[in-house]
């Protein structure tokens, strides 16, 4: 039972997955008449930021009990093509995970299984006939954000510390950049990526070396960044969450990400039998309330009343669809 994860949840989501299995035999027919059966792969911790906002959206759709959902967190790549598989003989009907160092395995698999529908994080296009794909274009709330951050920077210079240099983390720090030179053409950037999704210890080591080198506000991409920032108490813009409430004095703003549209048009698709492979990447911006900005928080009396305004307006404008924030996916480099 292992094999469904590396940890005691996702051993006990297998257990679940499989129980299933033997009461209703992976019978596609019987389970179109029983509650939607949903699935959620992670190759990291559900505490991660990113593969948080799945799992927080699937699991509101089963306490609301739209669906039964079981999942398997920090699954190594290696594991990964197998777990879906398993998923799969096991009757899950919808299944949702992030595949972004599995590519070629996971599309392999939703072709041995063309009846599973499959919506997972990607950087490429959908594949017919059940393959979808999704990513959080939160460039909107990120563009905000930057803007935020730029009015704020007494030093002028802001530490961003990444994961990966891939797409969907360089267009958010790209948009994060752009909207600071908005409010700031002065701004200066140091940019570096730790080569993980998930440590935060060396998140916070390279946040510290961009504080020592002046650096007043930080962008956290990644946890641990916050926790630097809050040590040598300087500001911290959140990205994908908002880290706020566990650190009022330090995080200023966040661009957030809502999974909720993204899912629950895929369960609707799936009950309805009209499912498909399409991008649902649209999904996750702020025309479809897909993403948004923070509100300020503890921070709304000490941001600049000028600032506030400008942020405001843009914000309506992006929502009037009269500006549009540019998708930059080209890795993003240091100017300090």
């Amino acid at each position: 039972m292992t094999v469904l994860g590396m940890t005691r949840r996702a051993v006990l989501c297998g257990v679940a997955a499989v129980a299933f299995a033997a009461v209703a035999g992976g019978s596609l027919p019987a389970l179109a008449q029983s509650k939607l059966k949903v699935a959620g792969i992670y190759t990291v911790p559900i505490e991660q930021q990113w593969v948080s906002r799945i799992h927080v959206a699937l699991k509101a759709a089963a306490d609301r009990g739209d669906i039964e959902y079981v999942w398997a967190e920090s699954v190594a790549n290696t594991d990964y093509e197998r777990v879906m598989r398993q998923y799969a003989e096991a009757g899950q009907q919808l299944v949702f995970g992030e595949v972004f160092g599995v590519e070629r395995a996971a599309r392999t698999v939703a072709k041995d299984y063309p009846k599973t529908a499959f919506v997972m994080g990607s950087s490429f296009k959908p594949q017919e006939p059940n393959f979808s794909v999704f990513d959080n274009y939160i460039q909107e709330p990120a563009y905000l954000s930057g803007m935020v951050a730029g009015g704020m920077t007494k030093s002028n210079m802001i530490g961003m510390v990444g994961g990966y240099p891939i797409p969907e983390v360089n267009r958010l720090m790209n948009a994060f950049m752009e909207g600071a030179k908005e409010v700031n053409p002065q701004v200066k950037f140091s940019v570096s990526f730790i080569g993980s999704w998930f440590d935060p210890p060396k998140a916070k080591e390279a946040a510290f070396a961009m504080i020592d080198r002046g650096a007043d506000v930080m962008y956290a991409e990644r946890f641990g960044v916050s926790d630097a920032a809050k040590e040598r108490k300087v500001l911290a813009i959140g990205n994908v969450i908002d880290t706020q409430p566990q650190y009022p004095d330090t995080v200023v703003a966040s661009a957030l990400w809502h999974m909720e549209p993204s899912v629950e048009r895929a369960i609707a698709a799936v009950k309805a039998g009209s499912y498909k492979a399409e991008d649902y990447g649209p999904y996750s911006m702020m025309a479809h309330k897909g993403s948004s900005l923070a509100p300020l928080g503890t921070f709304e009396s000490k941001v600049p009343d000028a600032i506030k305004a400008k942020v405001k307006e843009r914000e309506q404008q992006i929502r009037d669809g009269k500006f549009t924030v540019k998708v930059n996916d080209a890795e993003p480099k240091s100017t300090m």
